[in-house]
Order: structure tokens, then C-alpha cells, then sequence
């Protein structure tokens, strides 16, 4: 028969190999949360950068709308000065500015009007 000193030791074996076991078991599945928390936490930062990138398209076709506006500015004065200098082109004084007043009916309904009368 066995002495209790000797049926001690597997006990104490045992209940150390059902400790470590728990503790690994608690180590995996903090593991897989840790795991789930992080592919979250990358989702929700790609989706952020995907808008931020989104952001910065919209900024640079504005800024490319603004240019050209910006151009176009710049290019109506160039214009009027070259007209001005190489084409010799000016105002017109007021008197000699002639005001033509447009009708209320066009012209081929007051000629046939004219006719009939």
C-alpha cells in the first residue's frame, strides 16, 4: 500500500497541471478578444481614413475649381489689355454711343401688321 506521503505529490501534480491548463485556457481567450478589439479598431480607423480621403479628393477638385476661376480673372484684364494696346480698341465717347430700343413684337410681326393697315 501507499503512504499518504507518496499519494501527496500526484495531487499536488495534478491539481498544478489543472491550474496551468486554466490559466492557458484564460490566456486564448483573452488573446481572441484582444484579436476581435484590434480587427474593430482597424475597421473603424480605415473607414475614418477612407473619409478623410474623401475629404481631401473634394478639397483638391475645389482647389482646382478656384484656379481656373483665379485664371480666368486674371485672363479678363489681360484681355483688356491687349485690346487696348495692340488692337487700338477704346469706349466710345456718349456722344457717339447710339441707344437702338428693341420692340415689344419682332420685326416680321410689325412688318406684316404695317401691311395689313
Amino acid at each position: 500500500m501507499k503512504t499518504e506521503a507518496e499519494e501527496i505529490p500526484k495531487d499536488t501534480t495534478l491539481r498544478n497541471k489543472i491550474i496551468v491548463y486554466v490559466i492557458l485556457i484564460f490566456l486564448v481567450f483573452s488573446s481572441a478578444i484582444l484579436v476581435v478589439f484590434q480587427v474593430f479598431e482597424y475597421r473603424h480607423d480605415y473607414r475614418e481614413l477612407s473619409s478623410y480621403m474623401r475629404e481631401k479628393e473634394n478639397i483638391n477638385a475645389e482647389w482646382g475649381r478656384l484656379l481656373i476661376e483665379q485664371q480666368t480673372f486674371g485672363a479678363t484684364v489681360q484681355i483688356g489689355t491687349r485690346a487696348v494696346t495692340q488692337l487700338r480698341m477704346y469706349s466710345p465717347p456718349i456722344g457717339q454711343t447710339v441707344v437702338i430700343p428693341l420692340s415689344a413684337t419682332p420685326p416680321a410681326e410689325t412688318s406684316a401688321a404695317q401691311a395689313q393697315q
